[in-house]
């Protein structure tokens, strides 16, 4: 019932005990004796009461609004792009798909709303929020659907389980990795944002909804937590309570057998909500069943990490985008070492490139300012308009896939004189023909939220793949090119080669070699050849294939390249370019 409703029922009860004739003169005769003008002051006296009450339940709503408006207000307000955080980029996904639905549509406001119209209101406050209301209608096809928030939620998970965050860490806005008793800060943003029970419920619901208690039992106990230490708050634009997170907790670790927080958090539920029968069952049930097995109240129940069956390589794959794996340092290795490279061209004579080899055995060369910021600017700004789901090829469709979070575009060189620039640039230090049909088009990638690449080829492993039906033949090299930085995480990790390079701004760096399945002497010597020189990815990956047929592309070993699952860990924004592209990103 809204505050309106309220106050109606409130003065019909008023009325009705105002109207004993017994106490009270006939209306139309009050003014004809002072007393029963005097008498008159004990109706108002309760209607001044009701009227407060009101006042103090509207004062408490539109305080509860100017809360959530200021708490906006300020993310809009800092000079910081707020969508750099992950958590601040969740938030913004969970506050445009559903937060600010519940603002709108909330019960209360409009049977508030409804009340007026009835009574014939017409105030500035009808008005306004009316204009609010119409306001969201017309932006809310825009808005982020729910499957934006899902994928929001997951993210989380991955950076949780990639550099093994605490989920404690994350709810107060810091990130740090926990191994046993060390705990390791790994990226101290800028503005420190800590998230509500709400916004970690909504993150352990979507694994719930999953069956996966891995990830959602700690996300709920934090949900538990907070909303414990906030009780009786409710805030408008919540979807969920403490009664939710509990319910959502218990039956969680219900499933994965710990009995006793079953019955624990169930019994707590029912302090909260009595008359909620089926939890009362769920309680008995409980009882039950620790009473038939004793040990079942200080069982520990291990929760396994669902299993990736497409990843045999998740765990070297996750290390190493935690560390640089067996990379040698200068110091080490003395082959390991800086230069200016002009690959004897006369275009590069000039203007030599800044060469460092990072490894030898697969051979590996980064260049550093391959691209200037106004260049790495003008690709991104030409590519934003065409961003779409990255897709990976399964038979013959190109279908978008949980294992690659990221949008793409392919640029032609004649959509601007700087993609000529670039293409002559990497002609002239690759030696390879940058040119269809021996090179596909340039590839811009934009990793999202979490966004990564999971160790993969880039040529074609499949005799099935449309690319061994085109006259331009297989892949054989990739040069990828870093055009932004993130300010943590974010990797090209060589799975077999057990090494990864972090993103760093607008290097290039670069890995060849063929298919180990050629039976072709020729190919074997060219792979050979490769591998001691160079392909290339980065955060905006050029992609491309090389013409000759025989020669068939493939890594030595899986890599994922462009920065493990994350892409950057708080940064939902790296951009790669790629002509050629074989390797996982992260």
């Amino acid at each position: 019932m809204g505050p309106a409703a309220r106050l109606a029922a409130l003065l019909a009860v008023l009325t009705l005990q105002a109207g004993d004739p017994a106490g009270v003169a006939a209306r139309g005769d009050t003014f004809s004796a002072l007393t029963s003008v005097a008498r008159a002051l004990a109706p108002e006296r309760r209607l001044l009461g009701l009227l407060r009450r009101y006042l103090r339940g509207e004062e408490a709503r539109l305080r509860d609004l100017t809360r959530f408006y200021d708490k906006v207000l300020s993310l809009h307000e800092d000079s910081a792009t707020p969508v750099s955080n992950p958590l601040l980029a969740f938030t913004l996904i969970k506050r445009l798909q559903s937060d600010w639905k519940n603002v709108v549509h909330s019960l209360e406001a409009s049977e508030n709303i409804r009340g007026n119209e009835e009574e014939g209101w017409r105030i500035d406050a009808f008005m306004t929020f009316t204009a609010l209301k119409d306001g969201y209608e017309k932006v809310e096809q825009d808005l982020p659907a729910f499957e934006d928030l899902e994928g929001a939620a997951r993210a989380l998970m991955r950076l949780q389980d990639v550099y093994m965050l605490s989920v404690k860490g994350l709810a107060r806005g810091v990130f740090q990795r926990v191994t046993g008793c060390a705990v390791t800060d790994l990226y101290s943003p800028r503005r420190l944002f800590s998230l509500t029970g709400d916004d970690c419920f909504q993150v352990g619901k979507v694994a719930y909804d999953m069956g996966d208690y891995y990830h959602a039992i700690p996300w709920l106990e934090e949900a538990v937590s907070l909303f414990r230490g906030s009780y009786g708050e409710w805030k408008t634009e919540d979807e969920a309570s403490l009664e939710d997170a509990l319910d959502h907790l218990a039956f969680a670790y219900f499933q994965v057998g710990n009995i006793s927080c079953a019955l624990s958090l169930s019994r707590e539920f029912l302090l909260y909500s009595p008359d909620n029968k089926r939890m009362a069952r769920n309680v008995l049930k409980y009882e039950k069943l620790l009473a038939e097995s004793p040990n079942q109240a200080v069982a520990e129940a291990v929760i396994q990490r669902p299993n990736v069956p497409h990843l045999q390589t998740r765990d070297t794959y996750e290390e190493l985008c935690q560390t640089l794996g067996s990379q040698p340092t200068h110091y080490q290795i003395p082959r390991l070492y800086c230069s200016y490279e002009t690959s004897s061209s006369p275009y590069l004579l000039l203007q030599p490139v800044r060469k460092e080899v990072i490894h030898l055995e697969p051979y590996v060369v980064l260049y550093h300012d391959f691209v200037s910021d106004t260049e790495a600017q003008k690709i991104r700004g030409l590519a934003e308009p065409w961003l779409q789901r990255s897709v990976v090829a399964s038979g013959e469709k190109q279908l978008p896939v949980e294992y690659r979070i990221s949008k793409s575009a392919w640029l032609k060189d004649t959509v601007d004189p700087v993609l000529v620039t670039l293409d002559h640039r990497i002609a002239s230090l690759t030696g390879l023909d940058v040119q269809p049909p021996y090179a596909e088009y340039l590839q811009v990638v934009n990793y999202g939220i979490g966004g990564h690449y999971e160790p993969h080829f880039d040529h074609a492993t499949s005799p099935t793949s449309p690319l061994y039906r085109m006259n331009s033949g297989n892949r054989v090299a990739t040069f990828m090119i870093y055009l932004s930085s993130v300010e943590a995480g974010g990797a090209t990790a060589f799975i077999y080669g057990n090494f990864s390079v972090p993103v760093v701004k607008w290097p290039t760096s670069g890995y060849t070699s063929m298919d180990r399945n050629s039976a072709d002497l020729a190919v074997r010597a060219l792979k050979t050849k490769m591998l001691a020189e160079r392909s290339w990815r980065s955060p905006l990956a050029f992609q491309r294939s090389q013409k000759p047929k025989a020669m068939v592309r493939e890594e030595k070993g899986e890599q994922a390249s462009g920065g493990g699952p994350l892409s950057a860990l708080p940064i939902p924004c790296k951009w790669e370019t790629r002509k050629w592209s074989l390797a996982g990103d992260i």
